[in-house]
């Protein structure tokens, strides 16, 4: 062999094994979940449902190895800008999955989306992104804000209750809830309630309600709000006497603390661990045999982060072509665990929405289980105002 055709071949060596190593180059992907306070049973989900997938495709999404970097947002926006601006800047991220909550959506979605980085939200869909707020490498893989809890505010019209008692947290998501639950119930409003997101004594709430005796009380509490409403409701002896409605306050990461007082609640969602699907089967008990617990919409809305973005740079055959890789994402070539998915315009998703209700299974666990659908192929309203194509 000449040294030339050994010069040439050993050139061409090196320039294989780099190419090799860039191709290897694993996914940075930040998961942002709130991991500290009552709040944490929700993040834990977060965290554990989007790993369980990674796990399932052995460490990779799309066939490229997987970095997680998992950021506690503490349910505090100025705590979370700080520590996720630091990472999407310091490890050049390829995506941020998260938040939980909608004011933490609202105080990172700038510095992600300014980096460059795609922003996958499991849970928080606030109508401010899915308006004019709409952003090109913003998809959401839960629902916007308001359409649960449209889910109650229609069966509370259809079951014909003239007055409601309603409470919320006092941040973007509860105003987005409490004018989904208003869209479709026209009856009278006894009182609209905007509790602190610290709130744990409702003492002051479930006195009012007895006392003003409405046809049905409406509650957005998720975390532990839910937990302590839900147990003080029992406790104040008004469990059967009103009808109850929900979103997020009676759920998978409620009812373990909640348990028989939750049964028997309805709320309302796009999907539960009883759904009659392979993929879900296959979900529920691989999730509860590597964490212990029922997993509920936030693990379950994660995994389908998961398998949204493996399908993607799958698709893309990388993360290179941005252009390209945002085509995949908007296409959603996966398998949801709810069955019928697509994205809308504006980068929410089109799908379907049940009455749910809390039940105690045969083997002691508590999870939600589907009553009825109430919403088929059904497209946030603040869509039309997006102006992606």
């Amino acid at each position: 062999m000449t040294l030339k055709l050994s010069l040439s071949l050993g050139a061409g060596l090196l320039a294989l094994g780099i190419a090799s190593a860039q191709a290897q180059e694993p996914l940075k992907i930040g998961v942002v979940s709130v991991l500290t306070g009552p709040a944490a049973a929700l993040g834990q989900q977060v965290r554990d449902g989007f790993q369980l997938a990674v796990d399932q495709n052995g460490g990779k999404l799309g066939g490229v190895p997987v970095q997680i970097t998992v950021i506690d947002d503490e349910l505090k926006p100025d705590v979370a800008v700080g520590k996720v601006k630091a990472y999407v800047e310091s490890a050049k991220a390829d995506f941020v999955v998260g938040p939980v909550f909608s004011n933490i959506l609202g105080a990172i979605a700038k510095p992600v989306l300014d980096s460059g980085a795609f922003l996958i939200s499991p849970n928080a869909g606030p109508s401010t992104m899915a308006g004019k707020g709409c952003h090109q490498n913003f998809f959401v893989t839960s629902y916007q804000n308001d359409q649960v809890h449209e889910v109650l505010g229609k069966h509370a019209q259809d079951q014909g209750y003239k007055r409601a008692y309603i409470i919320a947290p006092n941040y973007q998501a509860g105003k987005d809830s409490l004018a989904g639950f208003k869209r479709y119930f026209k009856g009278e409003i006894v009182d609209e309630v905007y509790a602190p997101l610290t709130s744990m004594d409702f003492a002051s709430d479930l006195a009012k309600i007895a006392s003003t005796k409405p046809d049905v009380v409406f509650a957005f509490l998720p975390g532990g709000l839910g937990v302590n409403f839900v147990k003080q409701w029992s406790q104040a002896g008004l469990q059967g006497k009103i009808p109850f409605l929900s979103a997020f306050t009676v759920d998978e990461s409620t009812l373990p603390a909640q348990q028989d007082a939750a049964v028997g609640l309805f709320g309302g969602m796009t999907w539960a661990p009883n759904m009659d699907n392979p993929q879900t089967k296959t979900f529920v008990s691989a999730y509860e045999a590597a964490y212990k617990i029922v997993p509920g919409s936030y693990a379950q809305q994660a995994y389908d982060a998961a398998m949204l973005i493996d399908s993607a740079v799958k698709a893309a055959g990388g993360t290179a072509d941005k252009d390209k890789l945002r085509a995949a994402l908007k296409k959603a070539d996966f398998t949801s665990l709810r069955g019928k998915f697509k994205f809308n315009t504006n980068g929410y998703p089109i799908q379907d929405f049940y009455l749910v209700k809390a039940a105690k299974r045969p083997d002691g666990k508590f999870q939600t289980e589907i009553v009825s659908k109430v919403f088929t192929d059904y497209a946030d309203p603040h869509a039309k105002e997006c102006p992606l194509k």
